[in-house]
C-alpha cells in the first residue's frame, strides 16, 4: 500500500445467531461504513460474562473499511447492536489486491 492510500482494515465483531444481520449488514453498506460485510455461521464462541462461563453460537461478521471510518462504524455498532458490550476488534490490512484495496476506500469514502 502506498502512503497516499487510506488504510484499509478488517473489523470484526459477533452477533446471536438466531438474529438476522441483513438489516446491519445493509446499514453499514448504505452509510459507507463498509465497502463489503461478510457474515460466517455458525461459530462458537466460550467466554466469560459476569463472572460465568458462557458458550454459544454466534454469527461472525467481517466488516471491510476504511481506518478513518472506524469510529463511525464503532458510535452505530453500539446504537444498533443487541448485545450491551459489542465486540469490535479492528485489525489492519497489511497487503492485498491493490484494485480491490482501492475499491474499498472508493466504497467507504464520504459523500
Amino acid at each position: 500500500m502506498t502512503n497516499d492510500r487510506v488504510e484499509t482494515v478488517v473489523a470484526w465483531t459477533t452477533w446471536p445467531d438466531n438474529a438476522d444481520v441483513s438489516g446491519f449488514a445493509r446499514t453499514l453498506i448504505e452509510e459507507r461504513l463498509a465497502a463489503c460485510v461478510t457474515v460466517q455461521s455458525p461459530v462458537r464462541s466460550t467466554y466469560r460474562w459476569r463472572g460465568s462461563v458462557e458458550d454459544e453460537a454466534e454469527q461472525l461478521l467481517m466488516i471491510k473499511t476504511s481506518r478513518d471510518r472506524v469510529g463511525r462504524l464503532r458510535d452505530r455498532l453500539r446504537e444498533l447492536h443487541p448485545a450491551e458490550v459489542p465486540e469490535l476488534i479492528v485489525l489492519p490490512v497489511a497487503d492485498g489486491n491493490p484494485a480491490y484495496l482501492a475499491w474499498v476506500e472508493e466504497s467507504t469514502r464520504e459523500g
